[in-house]
């Protein structure tokens, strides 16, 4: 393209934009002052280096679906194999290509680290987000019109399973989950309701999520009527593994997907694992040909490395994340920062909420603390409607990143009292970020991984 077809293309007005126009508009002005196209890609990874800077070394990361790769995983992500095609299912006759023995090598090691991890008799790797497996399932264990139960967002469940994501997208009728203001699982009122609808399928699955949800109770209700229970652990995957949650494979769920980004602690990838031989085929052909067909070998990669990492360091890297958590969620309870579920000992996951409307709402606070270097994000509560999704009440700090740069309860403490001096003293921001600059300038080793094993004792 031209500089001059350049200059009438980022001049152009789009007629529908659901990005925030002022940041498209500046992203255009910094190309539309770039001499050549050579600038315009060098734009590019200064502003990668630019976060890695501020986000990897600057800032005291608090959010729960975030979690740092070691470094091999991380190369891993960069290897010459991530441009290689590996569409099929393992196995030279499976495959549509040729030259895939290494390949072939890569993928069944990932399966096989991943089934021992999960402690499972089947697992999948394909899955280039957890929202697809989410979407695999449904399509293999549903049909359109089907009734399912979920859980709504402001009690911490996500869109993936509810009428705007996958869930709505497989055309199916979706009743809420009952839950209790402190985030628990109405088991009375389920029953009821449950019995009512008899749903095809119940979907445990949380964005926000504090304690163990009642997954053997929720599928002994469902199963007269052949109901099966799909436990999306998103968040949680990690900690299952690490054994430091329940256990949903054991507990009655027929399906566990999860996230690699989160507790996981991989590269962004999603997970799938189940038991039962019965419904293997339908899962296996809901992922391939229907989702996923080249699926980023060199991710693959490093999810196997992850999960290594996963069987080697899991469960104390999980047990010192809610520990911490916990930690967390108790000191800014002290210092004046409401936070859900402090009767139950504020967490059992990587995450704490806070209920911050007195303090301006979820998104203002945020920012708030963003501005200081501290990194968390706003969140729906028990109390907000769904259309309070962009300025709602609560905020979510997680735990996953900080313990990994070997931080324990000590430090929680420390955070608690970056976040006072914000939301509660009002001290200058600039004063907060330069002192959280400073207190980050002595965590920057990534620990619980084959290169720098545990952190040195406290």
């Amino acid at each position: 393209m031209h500089a001059e077809q350049q200059r009438r293309f980022s001049a152009a007005e789009p007629t529908l934009q659901v990005h925030d126009a002022a940041t498209l508009r500046s992203a255009a002005q910094v190309l539309d002052a770039c001499k050549n196209v050579r600038e315009m890609a060098q734009e590019v990874s200064a502003a990668v280096k630019r976060n890695e800077i501020w986000r990897g070394q600057q800032c005291l990361n608090l959010l729960a679906p975030e979690a740092p790769t070691s470094p091999t995983v991380r190369s891993l992500l960069s290897a010459e194999i991530g441009t290689r095609a590996a569409e099929g299912h393992i196995g030279p006759v499976n495959r549509w290509f040729a030259g895939t023995r290494y390949i072939d090598e890569v993928e069944s090691l990932c399966m096989e680290l991943l089934k021992r991890a999960l402690r499972a008799e089947y697992a999948d790797h394909r899955l280039c987000a957890s929202m697809i497996g989410n979407l695999a399932v449904y399509t293999a264990l549903t049909q359109p019109g089907d009734t399912v139960m979920t859980a709504p967002q402001p009690f911490g469940g996500h869109s993936s399973n509810r009428a705007d994501g996958p869930a709505g997208v497989r055309g199916l009728s979706i009743v809420d989950i009952p839950f209790t203001p402190e985030l628990e699982v109405d088991l009375d009122a389920f029953r009821r309701v449950a019995q009512q609808q008899q749903p095809k399928l119940v979907t445990l699955g949380m964005s926000m999520t504090l304690f163990p949800l009642p997954a053997k109770e929720i599928s002994e209700i469902i199963a007269p009527w052949g109901g099966k229970l799909f436990f999306d652990g998103a968040h949680q995957l990690g900690l299952i593994a690490g054994g430091q949650f329940q256990d949903p494979l054991r507990e009655g769920a027929a399906v566990l997907t999860g996230s690699a980004g989160k507790t996981w602690s991989g590269p962004q990838s999603g997970i799938m694992a189940w038991n039962d031989p019965a419904i293997t085929e339908r899962l296996a052909w809901a992922v391939f040909p229907v989702l996923a067909a080249t699926h980023q070998v060199n991710r693959v990669a490093a999810l196997a490395v992850s999960a290594a990492e996963m069987i080697e360091f899991g469960q104390a890297y999980m047990a010192q994340i809610v520990r911490n958590s916990q930690a967390l969620g108790r000191a800014l309870e002290q210092r004046g920062i409401p936070v859900i579920g402090a009767r139950r000992g504020y967490s059992q996951t990587h995450q704490v909420i806070a209920d911050v409307r007195q303090f301006g709402g979820g998104l203002e606070v945020a920012h708030q603390l963003a501005r200081a270097n501290l990194i968390t994000n706003k969140n729906l509560i028990p109390g907000d409607a769904a259309s309070d999704w962009d300025r709602p009440s609560g905020l979510r700090i997680g735990s996953i990143e900080v313990t990994r740069l070997g931080m324990r309860e000590a430090q929680m403490d420390d955070i608690a009292e970056f976040f006072a001096r914000v939301l509660l003293r009002k001290e200058p921001q600039e004063k907060v970020q330069q002192d959280v600059i400073d207190y980050r300038r002595q965590y920057q080793t990534l620990y619980y991984c084959f290169e720098n094993g545990l952190p040195p004792a406290a």
